[in-house]
């Protein structure tokens, strides 16, 4: 296969560890910086595994912790290249937690890493185009490029914003449901 198209199939990256008391907050739960850390790491595997090149975190677009994860659980993180650009890649990651003695697993946090590829030098690098091979994979890859749109709207958004406050509150009313009560 040439390098210039490299499978989705072949980022995907599995990393399961268990939940000490040492990665506990002070409520008993799985802190949630531990597997900011964890996620961090499997999105970096998968990112370098695709484009073959060290890649380093641009952004994280949404980390919303569904459930608790307790100590002695397995927690089992899977990430995969869900859409490619020039030399970024954003990686989906899924966290489900295992409880060992029922075998009860719950997902408890699902989040989006853009990775982008370096070379040696840490210029930015072109990364292989992708190749989609299954409608979960199409599915993946439209929802990024609606949540790119989103944010690239939004970042619109901010940009418009000169300090002239009754054009900042216009733009806002286009864009959302909000009322204002000011002082005068």
């Amino acid at each position: 296969m040439s390098d210039l198209y490299r499978k989705g199939n072949t980022s995907r990256v599995t990393l399961s560890q268990l939940m000490l008391p040492s990665h506990s907050n002070f409520s008993g739960k799985i802190h949630g910086g531990h597997l900011l850390s964890l996620m961090d790491q499997i999105a970096f595997a998968s990112g370098s595994k695709f484009s073959g090149k060290y890649c380093v975190t641009a952004s994280v677009d949404r980390v919303d912790f569904l459930n608790p994860i307790e100590v002695g659980e397995l927690v089992t993180l899977k990430a995969s290249v869900n859409f490619v650009g020039n030399s970024s890649m954003v990686v989906g990651i899924r966290v489900e937690a295992q409880n060992i003695q029922t075998g009860k697993v719950k997902h408890c946090n699902s989040s989006y890493f853009t990775m982008i590829a370096k070379d040696e030098q840490g210029n930015n690098v072109r990364v292989p185009r992708l190749i989609l091979t299954s409608k979960e994979e199409i599915l993946r890859f439209v929802k990024t490029t609606q949540r790119l749109k989103l944010r690239h709207n939004y970042a619109e958004l901010c940009a418009d914003f000169d300090g002239d406050m009754h054009q900042a509150i216009h733009n806002i009313q286009q864009h959302f449901e909000v009322k204002f009560e000011l002082p005068s």
